[in-house]
């Protein structure tokens, strides 16, 4: 079964996308004959909505509107059934079975276990290249079906009958229903894909098992989702549309909240949150984040293949001006990596050892460390510092390069801003020196944080960090039952890690979005996920 947008013309979606900031916002009900419309701002252009090709959180808004997994995220972030109606896990916590419900396809067609099969085989398929292959490595045989060591069929996932499958694991995993949430776990459709490939994924093409299916993709501009009136979740939607605009300027998404065009928007700047608070009343919405801010040294090559340069960098960065100073309230100074809050991580938590050193001693230290590498007047350390152009992060770059600057006169760095989409393409090309960057979970276990300096990570282990030690620690992790255990481990990984300086945390964020207030429906939640069929407006239901 289609669903009635899909038979319109390229043309008329044009004029009726083109016409969406008639309809509704800022607190408008709509007028008789419009579609009821959310308008949702993303921070960034949309590259793909391929769930096992993306690997950004502003395309997930779209994806998780589209595809829902075995377990999906309810209104609060936590994971709920999805296409699975109800599950067992064996006495070793490695073998899990899921039963799924009666549900189809946007074209009709039933949605059975073998679509999983299919999904977790091609993510795994090396001339897919997902970025995300290794988040599901837990999975049995699928790093060797992925290094091509294996077929497919070795994989650990099996379609017992059409409405049964069954993950194999390679050790337990306590948060794999957390997982199954995560895009890179969603069914896709094999009749489509293998009809269109890369393709599969234009309005013309698309097939989904979710509350809402794209109809229309202006790039740079909008993208345009209608209800889907099979999908799951799409009986309690209540709106009939979702219009989500590629917005990565401040000055463009607040324009569109005071012109009532837009009602959610999912970034702002924090240094102005009074202001916003101010123009906006009700709108801003923040609360503590499993979202960790940290900067990757390009360990490829000089200068920062030396790890006395890293650490000299690290230790003069003045995170408490910062925080204090410069950014968004409620964000904390980070000297770890894991944030926090994270679950399974119930033991003393490892800290950079210098984090309460007076920081003219620590300035002392980082000049020293700097001439023992080889630095000083006759040879300047010069290098270049990317930054996203979003949220604080252009504010907090020139903070940076003061701090550098007070090692010493021949400490010399350059800033440079660079839009969001190309600055993390940057970063798995590992085309950088030093970056910055965040990583927000994508479940709530410190595997998901830590798993990104192992170094068979891949494209998101940005700096090429390696340590055999390292991997070691967090494959014996990977393989304890006793979870004390396991968190112990992870400690001594992440303290490892930590004092060799492949990365250097920087700050732990709250989530920042502006919602409208005449919207019900929105729950802050640490993993930062708000699916538009949890949405209403005051007076439409």
């Amino acid at each position: 079964m289609t669903t009635r947008r899909s038979i319109l013309s390229a043309s008329i979606l044009a004029l009726a996308a083109m016409g969406l900031a008639a309809c509704g916002g800022g607190g408008a009900k709509e007028k008789p004959g419009d579609v009821p419309t959310l308008r949702r701002g993303i921070s960034a252009q949309v590259d793909t909505l391929d769930p096992h090709k993306s690997s950004a959180q502003w395309e997930n808004i779209i994806i998780g509107d589209m595809m829902i997994g075995l377990m999906t995220d309810g209104a609060d972030g936590k994971p709920e059934l999805g296409m699975a109606t109800s599950y067992e896990v064996d006495d070793t916590g490695t073998v899990w079975t899921f039963h799924l419900g009666d549900f189809v396809w946007s074209d009709g067609t039933p949605v059975t276990a073998n679509d999983f099969v299919y999904a977790f085989r091609r993510l795994q398929d090396p001339t897919v290249a997902s970025q995300y292959a290794s988040l599901l490595w837990l999975v049995k045989n699928a790093e060797k079906v992925n290094s091509r060591e294996l077929a497919p069929e070795e994989l650990g996932i099996r379609a017992i009958d059409d409405k049964t499958v069954e993950i194999t694991l390679e050790n337990p995993a306590p948060y794999l229903l957390g997982l199954l949430t995560h895009y890179t776990t969603f069914p896709v459709p094999q009749h489509v894909v293998e009809k269109y490939g890369d393709a599969w994924i234009q309005p013309q093409n698309i097939v989904v098992n979710g509350p809402y299916k794209l109809v229309y993709w202006r790039t740079g501009d909008q993208l345009v989702a209608d209800k889907n009136p099979t999908g799951f979740g799409a009986a309690e939607a209540c709106f009939d549309r979702v219009a989500y605009f590629e917005i990565a300027d401040e000055n463009a998404y607040e324009n569109k909240i005071a012109a009532g065009e837009l009602d959610i928007n999912n970034a702002f700047s924090g240094p102005r949150q009074t202001e916003i608070e101010a123009k906006f009343p009700g709108w801003v919405r923040t609360s503590p984040g499993l979202l960790t801010t940290y900067w990757s040294f390009n360990q490829t090559k000089p200068p920062f293949n030396d790890m006395r340069v890293r650490k000299a960098l690290s230790i003069s960065l003045d995170r408490d001006f910062m925080v204090r100073n410069v950014m968004t309230p409620g964000f904390m100074p980070a000297y770890a990596l894991v944030p926090p809050t994270i679950a399974n991580y119930d033991v003393p938590r490892p800290e950079l050892d210098w984090k309460d050193q007076p920081r003219a001693e620590r300035l002392a230290e980082a000049k020293s460390l700097l001439e023992e590498a080889g630095y000083g007047p006759n040879n300047p350390l010069k290098f270049e510092f990317i930054h996203r152009n979003t949220g604080d992060n252009p504010k907090v770059a020139p903070v940076a390069q003061s701090n550098w600057a007070e090692i010493a006169p021949w400490v010399q760095p350059e800033i440079v801003r660079q839009e969001t989409k190309v600055l993390y393409s940057r970063l798995r090309l590992t085309d950088f020196q030093i970056s910055d960057g965040a990583w927000l979970a994508d479940f709530d276990d410190p595997i998901n944080f830590l798993y990104l300096l192992d170094s068979k990570t891949g494209q998101q282990n940005y700096g090429k960090y390696s340590n055999p030690e390292y991997d070691a620690l967090l494959a014996d992790a990977k393989s304890q039952l006793d979870l004390k255990k396991r968190a112990e481990l992870f400690a001594e990984a992440e303290k490892l890690m930590l004092n060799e300086y492949p990365i250097t945390p920087m700050w732990v964020q709250v989530t920042q979005n502006l919602v409208d207030p005449t919207l019900t429906g929105w729950v802050d939640n640490a993993k930062d996920n708000h699916r538009s069929r949890f949405l209403c407006r005051d007076g439409m239901k």
